[in-house]
């Protein structure tokens, strides 16, 4: 077996709070969107570049509390980008991880994190500040 495509199913509470995460602040677009009728939960795909999830407003998809791990490039470009839209209810901080990584971490509304990563090269992020904001 061959994998093509991995897309986690993040468990969201409320539509309105998942389009302000996801679309206006992190920058995700929808892909779809699908209700069995109206009035009943959506099902969604958003991506941003190659990183696809699916969000679930339906019981039993998902857990709260589940994390995506992402590996990318322009880790501490995009966290800088975060932070200038001074989204009142996340302000990551971006660290050098144990692992090797330049890396935030950001928790939706739904009690979920993504962890976005980007290999540590001492040259290219030797002038980064390195902190944590709460």
């Amino acid at each position: 077996m061959k994998a093509e495509k991995i897309i986690p199913v993040l468990r969201i509470f409320d539509y309105r709070k998942a389009l302000e995460f996801y679309i206006e602040w992190l920058g995700f677009e929808i892909v779809w969107e699908h209700h069995f009728e109206e009035n009943t939960p959506v099902y969604m795909e958003v991506k941003k570049g190659d990183i696809l999830l699916h969000l679930s407003e339906h019981h039993g998809d998902g857990t709260p509390g589940s994390r995506v791990f992402v590996w990318g490039h322009g880790v501490a470009e995009y966290h800088k980008e975060l932070l200038d839209k001074k989204y009142k209810y996340n302000r990551p901080g971006l660290e050098k991880t144990f692992y090797g990584a330049v890396s935030f971490t950001v928790d939706d509304p739904f009690g979920n994190k993504i962890i976005f990563n980007e290999e540590f090269d001492e040259e290219k992020h030797q002038n980064l500040e390195f902190f944590s904001i709460h």
